[in-house]
């Protein structure tokens, strides 16, 4: 029997970047898009239409008028861990996709099965599907939980038609994929795990969600840069990105909204890792400041604003003569170019001998500050240790500091302040430009310059 060769479907075979996801009809050294170098790989894939893909194609959408699409606030799941609503903008929304990235060993699958608990007491079944770890080893971390885990449906594999037909059968108020990376179908012909592999899962997955108005949550792995591993069409696909982070040593965790179509990208939810798994921590100032010692050289505590939530966190700095041609800027919780301006306004506007000391600055708790109003603390804690004088303990400091040595205005001033009364400090040195004659700014020590600001805090 003689066979056509026209009849059988031939694969297409592109290069797609791991980075970006872009794709091009044939290899180059560096992706077009992204400017990376060496990120193009091979994908090829046949156009089957049998299977997953197939009940994919059969959904139909129907044609609407703008003016007939009424608005409804979206129904949220609102959970007891109330830090992980927070960050999630109120809850967990139906029919949304959340993908959760972190390191490994942070703490993800806790986090997850926490959550897949909490949803399947307050809400109903959660179906939980694990690709990397078999029955027993999660049944061993709900030990470890103190989870029963009798409403939690639990699947070991990583078939995708496995996957839809068990979310069908089951229909559960929650389904959980640990993890994208570990899924396949036998739709697309290239390995598991392949940036091919794991865009037409997530694509089914976001599908059936929407059909069935469940949310998922899927975990991803990250690169060594921490960035999420895989084709970045994958964060724009999805509804909310979430990243979980925290040090290897320490025992505090941040869960940060990198991507959120519901809520706010500012929001930070505050977690201990325990035995008992990953507890909320109601009160982080306290948290952060209770092993603060008085009267410390090269510490400062910064009045910080995370999404709704007002916090103070202790930076600490040390100076040291270094024997190296080059003196060291480390940074560990704040940006180290920020802390390399700091530097650059001690030495030429205060005079600051910094060219021969080494600089090491460390946010004390593990935790991560991004916003620039933290620049006077650091440049207060470095000034604290090379003069070798302490900061007032009493004091709270606050301001981005310019290139001519100014302190300038900071966003959120009202919730800072309020932050420092409700610890019991005596005041907070800020940009007097920030500060108005009210009561909620009693606690304000107005500041213009960076020089003023050293005169007032170390004696």
């Amino acid at each position: 029997m003689e066979i056509s060769c026209e009849a059988m479907p031939k694969p297409i075979v592109t290069f797609v970047c791991e980075n970006c996801g872009t794709q091009r009809p044939k290899w180059e050294g560096q992706c077009s898009s992204c400017k990376e170098w060496n990120t193009l790989v091979e994908n090829s894939d046949s156009i089957a239409t049998t299977g997953v893909r197939a009940w994919v194609s059969s959904q139909t959408s129907t044609l609407k008028s703008l003016s007939e699409v009424t608005f409804d606030d979206a129904p949220r799941l609102k959970m007891s861990l109330s830090e992980v609503n927070r960050v999630l903008g109120g809850g967990l929304v139906a029919g949304s996709v959340i993908l959760i990235a972190g390191e490994p060993g942070v703490g993800k699958s806790t986090l997850l099965l926490q959550i897949a608990d909490n949803i399947a007491r307050e809400f109903g079944g959660a179906l939980y599907v694990t690709g990397e770890e078999s029955l027993t080893q999660v049944k061993v971390r709900a030990g470890r939980l103190g989870i029963a885990g009798e409403r939690i449906q639990i699947l070991q594999g990583a078939h995708l038609s496995d996957v839809i037909t068990n979310l069908d059968n089951a229909q559960p108020s929650l389904a959980i994929i640990d993890s994208i990376q570990t899924m396949h179908t036998d739709d697309v012909s290239s390995g598991m795990g392949s940036i091919s592999q794991i865009r037409e899962c997530t694509q089914v997955l976001i599908q059936w969600a929407k059909v069935n108005e469940v949310p998922i949550i899927i975990s991803g792995h990250v690169t060594k840069d921490g960035d999420i591993a895989g084709p970045r069409v994958l964060e724009h696909m999805v509804d909310v990105v979430l990243q979980l982070e925290g040090e290897g040593v320490s025992t505090w965790r941040q869960l940060r909204a990198v991507k959120n179509r519901f809520g706010s990208t500012n929001e930070t939810g505050i977690f201990e890792m325990t035995d008992q798994g990953l507890l909320q921590v109601e009160d982080p100032s306290g948290m952060f400041l209770a092993e603060r010692m008085h009267g410390a050289i090269g510490s400062a505590i910064v009045p910080i604003v995370e999404g709704t939530r007002s916090m103070i966190v202790e930076i600490q700095a040390l100076t040291n003569r270094t024997s190296l041609p080059i003196p060291r800027r480390l940074a560990t919780g704040v940006d180290n170019n920020r802390v390399l301006l700091v530097c650059a306004v001690l030495t030429r506007q205060l005079g600051l001998s910094l060219s021969d000391q080494d600089v090491i600055v460390n946010v004390t708790g593990g935790i991560k500050v991004s916003e620039p109003a933290v620049d006077l603390g650091v440049a207060l804690a470095i000034a604290s240790s090379f003069k070798n004088s302490p900061v007032a303990g009493d004091l709270a400091v606050v301001g981005e500091i310019g290139l001519s040595g100014e302190v300038r205005r900071v966003p959120n001033i009202e919730r800072r302040f309020s932050e420092v009364q409700r610890l019991g400090l005596k005041g907070c040195l800020a940009p007097a430009k920030s500060i108005k004659h009210d009561e909620a700014y009693a606690v304000g020590v107005p500041v213009s310059t960076l020089r003023e600001a050293l005169t007032k805090v170390l004696p």
